[in-house]
């Protein structure tokens, strides 16, 4: 029992030169698929190059970190404590960044302690799902703000609801003694309709008068860094 416990601790389980290559080399190439995924499923402006490449090496150095742990108690223990002191401030752009650091750290896991059924199984079938889904994106949605003179308030608001057909949401109204700022939210897609018509909102809006300005502004759910 004394001996078990020893070679638990010890990490008897020493691994060769060629394991240690495989379980590198198959971490590699998984990454590589995590690589071609991203770059697929983020095609745009937001899509990074340096954070696609990260993920690449992140699969890798948790396969070697897995690695060098293998059965050994003691080193596990001592790892989780050093890496417990790591925090990370980057701000994640896009809720999809988090499924593939999580993807790559799974992969270099398997990997790391050669489990590569697991890790292909996984792997194929979530490189699947993001190669048909991953190119889903938020509609952006568009914010038209108005600025007036106050006394124009109930025309504003019938142009802008016969405009876009009842369509535009008024969220925000903001009021002066002598100023009003109206902020419409509606779908890009109710925005785009508005162009079916002969003239632009702004002109509609401009026509009526004291009026200060009109913004128009894509509103995004992506967090921003």
């Amino acid at each position: 029992m004394r001996e078990y416990l020893y070679q638990i601790l010890d990490g008897s389980g020493t691994l060769t030169t060629e394991d240690v290559i495989i379980r590198i080399l198959a971490a590699t190439v998984f990454g590589v698929m995590v690589y071609i995924s991203y770059w697929y499923t983020h095609a745009g402006t937001t899509y990074s190059k340096k954070f696609n490449i990260s993920l690449l090496t992140l699969t890798i150095l948790t396969g070697v970190v897995m690695t060098v742990i293998g059965n050994n108690v003691a080193l596990s223990l001592g790892m989780v404590g050093a890496l417990s002191i790591v925090r990370f401030r980057t701000a994640v752009k896009d809720t999809r960044d988090t499924a593939y650091i999580f993807w790559a750290i799974v992969i270099g896991i398997c990997c790391g302690v050669g489990d590569y059924r697991v890790a292909g199984i996984g792997s194929g079938i979530v490189f699947l799902v993001l190669l048909l889904f991953g190119r889903v994106s938020n509609e952006n949605r568009m914010l038209l703000i108005i600025r007036a003179a106050k006394e124009k308030e109930l025309n504003l608001e019938s142009v802008v609801s016969q405009y876009y057909q009842q369509k535009a949401v008024l969220k925000v109204k903001n009021t002066t003694a002598t100023h009003i700022e109206l902020i419409y939210e509606l779908t890009r897609k109710v925005y785009m309709e508005g162009y079916k018509n002969e003239k632009d909102i702004t002109e509609h809006l401009y026509h009526l008068g004291n009026v200060e300005y009109v913004n128009v502004v894509a509103q995004s759910d992506e967090i921003s860094g």
